[in-house]
């Protein structure tokens, strides 16, 4: 069910994208941009299964939501640097 939420989420999909753009070159081959983006998909379904798997434990997911401000706020500032240097290199 997660999976087809994601495919039918465009932020997700726009997300994945705009973050790809700011870390490869533009000049990639078209073999390349094929595996970069056949990795993303493999690394994306591993992790959230393992999310999954792991915050259907009480303990895990109570620790998860006692963290959740601060991975949020590291997420931000990931986020903000990304959009920094698509700025800066653009």
């Amino acid at each position: 069910t997660g999976f087809l939420v994601n495919l039918g989420n465009p932020k997700s999909v726009l997300f994945a994208a705009a973050v790809l753009l700011v870390i490869f070159p533009a000049e990639l081959s078209a073999t390349a941009k094929v595996t970069v983006v056949a990795n993303h998909l493999v690394v994306e379904l591993a992790a959230y299964t393992a999310f999954a798997l792991t915050l259907g434990n009480r303990r895990a997911r109570n620790g998860y939501l006692r963290l959740k401000p601060v991975l949020d706020r590291i997420a931000a500032g990931v986020l903000s640097l990304l959009g920094l240097r698509l700025l800066v290199s653009r």
